[in-house]
Protein backbone atom coordinates (compact mmCIF):
# COMPACT_ATOMS: atom_id res chain seq x y z
CA UNK A 1 0.00 0.00 0.00
CA UNK A 2 1.20 3.58 -0.50
CA UNK A 3 2.91 5.46 2.30
CA UNK A 4 3.66 9.15 2.73
CA UNK A 5 7.12 8.52 1.24
CA UNK A 6 6.66 5.71 -1.27
CA UNK A 7 4.09 4.99 -3.96
CA UNK A 8 3.13 1.43 -4.99
CA UNK A 9 4.76 -0.44 -7.81
CA UNK A 10 5.40 1.03 -11.25
CA UNK A 11 8.65 1.14 -13.19
CA UNK A 12 9.38 2.99 -16.40
CA UNK A 13 12.09 1.73 -18.75
CA UNK A 14 13.46 4.19 -21.27
CA UNK A 15 15.67 2.94 -24.09
CA UNK A 16 16.36 5.42 -26.84
CA UNK A 17 12.95 6.73 -27.90
CA UNK A 18 11.01 3.86 -26.32
CA UNK A 19 9.06 4.17 -23.07
CA UNK A 20 7.89 0.89 -21.50
CA UNK A 21 5.82 0.90 -18.30
CA UNK A 22 5.97 -2.22 -16.11
CA UNK A 23 3.02 -2.42 -13.71
CA UNK A 24 0.74 0.51 -12.96
CA UNK A 25 -0.28 0.81 -9.33
CA UNK A 26 -2.70 3.41 -8.01
CA UNK A 27 -1.32 6.92 -8.38
CA UNK A 28 1.03 6.12 -11.27
CA UNK A 29 -0.28 8.84 -13.56
CA UNK A 30 0.06 11.42 -10.80
CA UNK A 31 3.63 10.30 -10.10
CA UNK A 32 4.42 10.71 -13.78
CA UNK A 33 2.82 14.15 -13.83
CA UNK A 34 4.87 15.15 -10.78
CA UNK A 35 8.11 13.83 -12.27
CA UNK A 36 10.42 15.58 -14.71
CA UNK A 37 9.18 13.14 -17.37
CA UNK A 38 5.48 13.97 -17.41
CA UNK A 39 2.53 11.80 -18.39
CA UNK A 40 3.85 10.28 -21.60
CA UNK A 41 1.80 9.04 -24.53
CA UNK A 42 2.77 5.49 -23.58
CA UNK A 43 2.39 2.90 -26.32
CA UNK A 44 2.93 -0.22 -24.17
CA UNK A 45 2.17 -1.30 -20.61
CA UNK A 46 3.39 -4.64 -19.21
CA UNK A 47 1.68 -6.24 -16.20
CA UNK A 48 3.45 -8.88 -14.13
CA UNK A 49 0.27 -10.26 -12.48
CA UNK A 50 -3.20 -9.22 -11.37
CA UNK A 51 -2.98 -8.41 -7.70
CA UNK A 52 -4.58 -5.00 -7.27
CA UNK A 53 -1.42 -3.19 -6.15
CA UNK A 54 0.02 -3.77 -9.62
CA UNK A 55 -2.80 -2.52 -11.87
CA UNK A 56 -5.18 -0.21 -9.96
CA UNK A 57 -3.69 2.88 -11.59
CA UNK A 58 -4.34 1.66 -15.10
CA UNK A 59 -8.10 2.40 -15.50
CA UNK A 60 -7.63 6.02 -14.45
CA UNK A 61 -4.65 6.53 -16.72
CA UNK A 62 -6.46 5.01 -19.71
CA UNK A 63 -9.38 7.37 -19.07
CA UNK A 64 -7.07 10.38 -18.80
CA UNK A 65 -5.57 9.54 -22.17
CA UNK A 66 -9.07 9.50 -23.65
CA UNK A 67 -10.03 12.81 -22.04
CA UNK A 68 -6.93 14.33 -23.64
CA UNK A 69 -8.18 13.14 -27.04
CA UNK A 70 -5.53 10.50 -27.59
CA UNK A 71 -5.63 8.68 -30.94
CA UNK A 72 -2.44 6.60 -30.74
CA UNK A 73 -3.15 2.91 -30.07
CA UNK A 74 -1.96 1.39 -26.79
CA UNK A 75 -1.10 -2.25 -26.08
CA UNK A 76 -1.31 -3.87 -22.65
CA UNK A 77 0.59 -7.12 -22.13
CA UNK A 78 0.01 -9.56 -19.30
CA UNK A 79 -0.20 -13.25 -18.38
CA UNK A 80 -3.36 -15.32 -19.01
CA UNK A 81 -6.41 -13.65 -17.45
CA UNK A 82 -5.74 -10.23 -18.99
CA UNK A 83 -8.89 -10.22 -21.11
CA UNK A 84 -11.05 -11.29 -18.17
CA UNK A 85 -9.56 -8.47 -16.08
CA UNK A 86 -10.33 -5.87 -18.72
CA UNK A 87 -13.84 -7.21 -19.13
CA UNK A 88 -14.42 -5.89 -15.61
CA UNK A 89 -12.25 -2.75 -15.86
CA UNK A 90 -14.09 -1.45 -18.93
CA UNK A 91 -17.02 -0.59 -16.65
CA UNK A 92 -14.66 1.86 -14.96
CA UNK A 93 -12.91 3.59 -17.86
CA UNK A 94 -15.71 3.26 -20.42
CA UNK A 95 -15.30 4.19 -24.06
CA UNK A 96 -11.85 5.25 -25.26
CA UNK A 97 -10.80 7.51 -28.13
CA UNK A 98 -8.02 5.13 -29.22
CA UNK A 99 -7.53 1.44 -29.91
CA UNK A 100 -6.64 -0.63 -26.85
CA UNK A 101 -5.03 -3.96 -27.72
CA UNK A 102 -4.69 -6.75 -25.15
CA UNK A 103 -1.87 -9.27 -25.56
CA UNK A 104 -1.88 -12.34 -23.30
CA UNK A 105 1.61 -13.75 -22.89
CA UNK A 106 3.15 -16.79 -21.25
CA UNK A 107 6.50 -17.56 -19.65
CA UNK A 108 9.07 -18.33 -22.31
CA UNK A 109 7.65 -15.94 -24.91
CA UNK A 110 10.28 -13.94 -26.78
CA UNK A 111 9.45 -10.68 -28.54
CA UNK A 112 12.22 -9.53 -30.91
CA UNK A 113 12.52 -5.75 -30.87
CA UNK A 114 14.75 -3.20 -32.54
CA UNK A 115 18.09 -3.84 -30.87
CA UNK A 116 16.93 -6.20 -28.10
CA UNK A 117 14.66 -9.10 -27.18
CA UNK A 118 11.88 -8.83 -24.62
CA UNK A 119 11.79 -12.20 -22.86
CA UNK A 120 9.24 -13.46 -20.32
CA UNK A 121 10.01 -16.02 -17.61
CA UNK A 122 8.07 -17.84 -14.89
CA UNK A 123 7.90 -16.60 -11.31
CA UNK A 124 6.72 -18.21 -8.06
CA UNK A 125 3.87 -16.10 -6.71
CA UNK A 126 1.01 -18.58 -6.59
CA UNK A 127 -0.96 -16.80 -9.34
CA UNK A 128 -0.70 -16.33 -13.09
CA UNK A 129 2.38 -14.15 -13.38
CA UNK A 130 5.51 -13.46 -15.41
CA UNK A 131 8.79 -11.64 -15.08
CA UNK A 132 10.37 -9.65 -17.89
CA UNK A 133 13.92 -9.43 -19.23
CA UNK A 134 15.25 -6.93 -21.76
CA UNK A 135 18.26 -8.52 -23.43
CA UNK A 136 20.52 -6.81 -25.96
CA UNK A 137 22.73 -8.93 -28.27
CA UNK A 138 26.53 -8.68 -28.16
CA UNK A 139 27.99 -5.64 -29.89
CA UNK A 140 30.92 -5.62 -32.32
CA UNK A 141 34.33 -5.23 -30.76
CA UNK A 142 36.14 -1.92 -30.65
CA UNK A 143 37.70 -0.87 -33.97
CA UNK A 144 41.48 -0.35 -33.79
CA UNK A 145 42.11 2.67 -36.01
CA UNK A 146 45.88 2.52 -35.47
CA UNK A 147 46.03 -1.09 -36.65
CA UNK A 148 43.89 -0.16 -39.67
CA UNK A 149 46.25 2.70 -40.52
CA UNK A 150 49.24 0.38 -40.25
CA UNK A 151 47.61 -2.06 -42.64
CA UNK A 152 46.84 0.73 -45.11
CA UNK A 153 43.08 0.35 -44.91
CA UNK A 154 41.55 3.54 -46.37
CA UNK A 155 39.05 5.58 -44.38
CA UNK A 156 35.67 4.69 -45.88
CA UNK A 157 33.30 1.76 -46.44
CA UNK A 158 36.05 -0.85 -45.99
CA UNK A 159 36.40 0.06 -42.32
CA UNK A 160 32.66 -0.06 -41.81
CA UNK A 161 32.49 -3.52 -43.39
CA UNK A 162 35.27 -4.79 -41.13
CA UNK A 163 33.51 -3.53 -38.02
CA UNK A 164 30.37 -5.36 -39.15
CA UNK A 165 32.41 -8.57 -39.25
CA UNK A 166 32.94 -8.71 -43.02
CA UNK A 167 36.30 -9.40 -44.66
CA UNK A 168 37.42 -6.88 -47.31
CA UNK A 169 39.84 -6.97 -50.21
CA UNK A 170 42.08 -3.92 -50.64
CA UNK A 171 43.00 -2.46 -54.04
CA UNK A 172 46.43 -4.18 -53.86
CA UNK A 173 44.69 -7.56 -53.53
CA UNK A 174 45.28 -8.18 -49.82
CA UNK A 175 42.43 -9.83 -47.94
CA UNK A 176 41.86 -8.25 -44.50
CA UNK A 177 39.95 -10.24 -41.90
CA UNK A 178 37.85 -8.44 -39.23
CA UNK A 179 39.86 -9.92 -36.35
CA UNK A 180 42.95 -8.05 -37.60
CA UNK A 181 41.43 -4.68 -36.66
CA UNK A 182 38.39 -5.42 -34.47
CA UNK A 183 38.51 -6.55 -30.84
CA UNK A 184 36.41 -9.23 -29.17
CA UNK A 185 32.61 -8.74 -29.15
CA UNK A 186 31.34 -6.61 -26.27
CA UNK A 187 28.29 -7.64 -24.25
CA UNK A 188 24.98 -5.85 -24.64
CA UNK A 189 22.97 -4.80 -21.61
CA UNK A 190 20.51 -6.97 -19.72
CA UNK A 191 17.72 -5.83 -17.41
CA UNK A 192 15.58 -8.30 -15.44
CA UNK A 193 12.34 -7.38 -13.62
CA UNK A 194 11.02 -10.09 -11.32
CA UNK A 195 7.61 -8.75 -10.32
CA UNK A 196 6.27 -10.41 -7.17
CA UNK A 197 7.87 -13.78 -6.48
CA UNK A 198 9.25 -16.12 -3.90
CA UNK A 199 12.87 -17.14 -4.50
CA UNK A 200 12.81 -19.27 -7.63
CA UNK A 201 15.42 -21.05 -9.78
CA UNK A 202 13.66 -19.73 -12.90
CA UNK A 203 14.23 -16.15 -11.75
CA UNK A 204 17.88 -16.92 -10.99
CA UNK A 205 18.38 -18.34 -14.48
CA UNK A 206 16.66 -15.37 -16.13
CA UNK A 207 18.86 -12.98 -14.12
CA UNK A 208 22.16 -14.72 -14.79
CA UNK A 209 24.77 -12.14 -15.82
CA UNK A 210 22.30 -9.23 -15.82
CA UNK A 211 23.49 -5.65 -15.49
CA UNK A 212 20.50 -4.93 -13.27
CA UNK A 213 18.08 -7.20 -11.43
CA UNK A 214 14.97 -5.46 -10.09
CA UNK A 215 13.68 -7.88 -7.46
CA UNK A 216 10.98 -7.60 -4.84
CA UNK A 217 11.88 -7.62 -1.13
CA UNK A 218 8.55 -7.49 0.63
CA UNK A 219 9.90 -8.72 3.96
CA UNK A 220 13.00 -8.63 6.12
CA UNK A 221 14.56 -11.96 7.01
CA UNK A 222 12.85 -12.00 10.42
CA UNK A 223 9.57 -12.54 8.51
CA UNK A 224 10.85 -15.39 6.34
CA UNK A 225 7.94 -17.67 7.26
CA UNK A 226 5.44 -14.95 6.37
CA UNK A 227 7.24 -14.49 3.06
CA UNK A 228 6.86 -18.18 2.31
CA UNK A 229 3.16 -18.14 3.19
CA UNK A 230 2.50 -15.25 0.79
CA UNK A 231 4.96 -16.30 -1.96
CA UNK A 232 7.15 -13.23 -1.53
CA UNK A 233 10.87 -12.78 -0.92
CA UNK A 234 12.96 -11.37 1.90
CA UNK A 235 15.80 -8.94 1.27
CA UNK A 236 18.28 -11.68 2.17
CA UNK A 237 16.72 -14.09 -0.33
CA UNK A 238 16.69 -11.51 -3.12
CA UNK A 239 20.34 -10.74 -2.41
CA UNK A 240 21.11 -14.45 -2.57
CA UNK A 241 19.53 -14.64 -6.02
CA UNK A 242 21.58 -11.64 -7.19
CA UNK A 243 24.81 -13.15 -5.85
CA UNK A 244 24.19 -16.57 -7.41
CA UNK A 245 23.22 -14.99 -10.74
CA UNK A 246 26.33 -12.76 -10.70
CA UNK A 247 24.41 -9.62 -11.59
CA UNK A 248 26.13 -6.23 -11.54
CA UNK A 249 23.49 -4.42 -9.48
CA UNK A 250 20.42 -5.41 -7.47
CA UNK A 251 17.54 -2.95 -7.00
CA UNK A 252 15.04 -3.93 -4.32
CA UNK A 253 11.41 -2.87 -4.68
CA UNK A 254 7.97 -3.70 -3.26
CA UNK A 255 8.94 -3.11 0.37
CA UNK A 256 6.33 -3.64 3.04
CA UNK A 257 5.33 -0.40 4.73
CA UNK A 258 6.50 -1.84 8.06
CA UNK A 259 10.15 -1.41 7.05
CA UNK A 260 12.45 1.54 6.53
CA UNK A 261 14.40 1.31 3.28
CA UNK A 262 17.70 1.60 5.17
CA UNK A 263 16.99 -1.57 7.17
CA UNK A 264 16.20 -3.58 4.04
CA UNK A 265 19.31 -2.21 2.35
CA UNK A 266 21.58 -3.16 5.26
CA UNK A 267 20.22 -6.70 5.30
CA UNK A 268 20.71 -7.23 1.58
CA UNK A 269 24.18 -5.70 1.45
CA UNK A 270 25.44 -8.25 3.95
CA UNK A 271 24.93 -10.79 1.17
CA UNK A 272 25.29 -8.68 -1.97
CA UNK A 273 27.05 -5.32 -1.50
CA UNK A 274 26.02 -3.95 -4.93
CA UNK A 275 22.42 -3.48 -3.76
CA UNK A 276 20.29 -0.33 -3.90
CA UNK A 277 16.79 0.45 -2.63
CA UNK A 278 15.63 3.15 -5.06
CA UNK A 279 13.17 5.79 -3.89
CA UNK A 280 10.42 7.41 -5.91
CA UNK A 281 11.86 9.37 -8.87
CA UNK A 282 15.31 7.76 -8.67
CA UNK A 283 16.97 6.68 -11.91
CA UNK A 284 19.21 3.71 -12.52
CA UNK A 285 21.25 4.38 -15.61
CA UNK A 286 22.43 1.28 -17.46
CA UNK A 287 25.73 2.29 -19.01
CA UNK A 288 27.68 -0.18 -21.11
CA UNK A 289 30.23 -2.13 -19.08
CA UNK A 290 33.19 -0.29 -20.62
CA UNK A 291 31.59 2.98 -19.49
CA UNK A 292 31.19 1.93 -15.89
CA UNK A 293 28.03 -0.21 -15.78
CA UNK A 294 24.85 0.65 -13.84
CA UNK A 295 24.66 3.58 -11.44
CA UNK A 296 21.97 5.06 -9.23
CA UNK A 297 21.05 8.72 -9.80
CA UNK A 298 19.16 9.82 -6.71
CA UNK A 299 16.16 11.97 -7.54
CA UNK A 300 17.14 11.97 -11.21
CA UNK A 301 13.51 12.41 -12.33
CA UNK A 302 12.31 14.32 -9.28
CA UNK A 303 9.88 17.24 -9.63
CA UNK A 304 11.72 20.33 -10.73
CA UNK A 305 14.33 18.53 -12.82
CA UNK A 306 14.65 19.60 -16.45
CA UNK A 307 12.94 17.02 -18.71
CA UNK A 308 15.55 17.48 -21.45
CA UNK A 309 18.33 16.54 -19.03
CA UNK A 310 16.54 13.38 -17.99
CA UNK A 311 15.55 12.37 -21.54
CA UNK A 312 19.13 12.65 -22.79
CA UNK A 313 20.11 9.32 -21.22
CA UNK A 314 19.22 5.72 -21.95
CA UNK A 315 18.05 4.73 -18.51
CA UNK A 316 15.98 2.46 -16.39
CA UNK A 317 13.65 4.84 -14.59
CA UNK A 318 12.06 3.90 -11.30
CA UNK A 319 9.09 6.26 -11.25
CA UNK A 320 7.50 4.50 -8.32
CA UNK A 321 9.13 1.83 -6.19
CA UNK A 322 6.53 -0.02 -4.29
CA UNK A 323 5.53 -0.49 -0.73
CA UNK A 324 3.09 -3.31 0.01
Amino acid sequence: MPTAQRAPTALLVRRGGERLLFDCAEGTQRQLLRSAIGLLELREVFLTHYHADHYLGLPGMLKTFALRGRTLPLTVYGPPGLRDLFGALRRIFGRLTYDLDLEEIRPGDVFPRDGYDLVTFPVAHGVSGVGYAIVEPPRPGRFDADAADALGIPVGPERGALQRGEAVTLPDGRLIAPEQVVGDPRPGRKLVISGDTAPAPEVLEAARGADLLVHEATFADEERERARETAHSTATEAAGIAKAAEVRMLALTHLSSRYAAAAILREAREIFPETEVPRDFDIIELRFSERGGPRLIKGGAAPGREPDTVAAREVVQTVEEGAG
